[in-house]
C-alpha cells in the first residue's frame, strides 16, 4: 500500500476516536465563550474531523506529486469522504444541530452515488471524482466544521454561518449527484 492511500486508511481510522470524543458530552468541561457554550468534547471532536478533513487533500496532493494515483486509491479515498461526512451528520443529528432531512437528502446521494460507481466497476471503469464532487466534499466539510463548533465565531456576531454554510452544502450535494448521474446515465440506461 502506497503513501496516498496509507493517509486515506487513516482518515478511516479516526472515525471512530472522532465519534467516541463527540460522544463524551459534557464530561471534559465546557468552553464558555461569551453567550455560546461549546463542550471540550465538541472542540476537540471538531479539531479531529478537520484533521481527518485535510487528509482528503494531503492524500490527493501525494497521489499525483509522485505519480502513485491507484485504482484502490480512487475507491478507498471518496469511500473515506463518504464514511467521514456520514458519521458526522447522523451524530449532528443526534445532537440536535442538522436538521435529519438535510442529512437524509446528503447520505442518501453519497449511497446513489456510491451504487452507480460499483456498477460502473462492474463495466471495468473506475471514475474518480470530479471538481464538482470535490466542491460538494469541501462545502460538506465546512458546514460540518462550523455546526460541530457552535458556528464559532460567526456566532458572536450573530450570523448563521453554520446554517448557511449547511445549506451551500446540501446545494452542491445535489448539484453534484444530478451530473454524476447524468454523465454516466449510459450505464443505467443499457442493458445487455
Amino acid at each position: 500500500m502506497n503513501l496516498p492511500n496509507k493517509i486515506t486508511v487513516s482518515r478511516i481510522f479516526l472515525i471512530p476516536i472522532f465519534m467516541i470524543v463527540m460522544y463524551m458530552g459534557n464530561s471534559w468541561g465546557t468552553y464558555h465563550l461569551g453567550e455560546v457554550e461549546l463542550p471540550v468534547s465538541h472542540f476537540v471532536g471538531a479539531l479531529i474531523f478537520i484533521l481527518a478533513s485535510t487528509t482528503d487533500w494531503v492524500d490527493g496532493y501525494y497521489a499525483r506529486k509522485l505519480n502513485l494515483v491507484t485504482n484502490l486509491g480512487k475507491f478507498l479515498d471518496p469511500l473515506a469522504d463518504k464514511l467521514l461526512v456520514s458519521a458526522a451528520l447522523i451524530i449532528l443529528v443526534e445532537l440536535g444541530y442538522a436538521p435529519s432531512w438535510i442529512v437524509i437528502v446528503i447520505i442518501s446521494r453519497e449511497f446513489a452515488v456510491t451504487g452507480l460507481r460499483l456498477v460502473l466497476a462492474g463495466e471495468g471503469e473506475v471514475v474518480a471524482a470530479n471538481m464538482l464532487g470535490k466542491i460538494k466534499t469541501w462545502t460538506q466539510i465546512i458546514a460540518i466544521s462550523a455546526l460541530l463548533l457552535h458556528n464559532l465565531p460567526f456566532e458572536w456576531i450573530h450570523i448563521p454561518f453554520a446554517t448557511i454554510a449547511l445549506w451551500v452544502a446540501l446545494f452542491f450535494t445535489i448539484w453534484s449527484g444530478w451530473d454524476y448521474f447524468y454523465k454516466n446515465r449510459y450505464v443505467l440506461l443499457n442493458s445487455k
